[in-house]
């Protein structure tokens, strides 16, 4: 409920874009289910530009028209990947059981991986150096 009154908020100001950073990472799956569809249809109403961060693939492709793929530190746009289905058939069908959002989330988890793994390396060498930097050895 506190989400839904949070984007109504900031609606009410009637905001040329609205910035999302993970509004629904604190909720529980069912209430996220709905928060998704309730910000997919408000922003088909309104025609209203969102920019949402989040790290669920299934999310991004469910809510964005395009998905930004963010390369590993320093973060840079890798790629941007068109959502070719409208927000109608998104909405209408169990779009997240077909086969359509299966290729997508394929696609979009193969340009991810690269990064992801990337990032981990980054983040193992820089501990290590920490525990070096110590005096621990290795």
């Amino acid at each position: 409920m506190k989400q839904r009154v949070a984007i109504a908020r900031a609606l009410a100001i009637d905001p040329e874009i609205l910035l999302m950073d993970e509004p629904f990472a604190a909720v529980d799956a069912q209430t996220r289910a709905i928060l998704q569809e309730d910000l997919l249809k408000i922003t088909e109403n309104t025609k209203k530009t969102v920019v949402f961060i989040t790290h669920s693939i299934d999310e991004a492709i469910f809510l964005a028209d395009k998905v930004a793929i963010m390369t590993a530190r320093p973060g840079t746009i890798k790629e941007i990947v068109k959502i070719p289905f409208s927000r109608s058939y998104r909405f209408t069908t169990d779009f997240k059981s077909t086969s359509d959002f299966a290729r997508l989330r394929h696609k979009v988890w193969e340009l991810l991986k690269e990064e992801v793994i990337k990032s981990q390396e980054i983040e193992h060498e820089v501990e290590l150096n920490e525990v070096i930097d110590k005096g621990g050895g290795i």
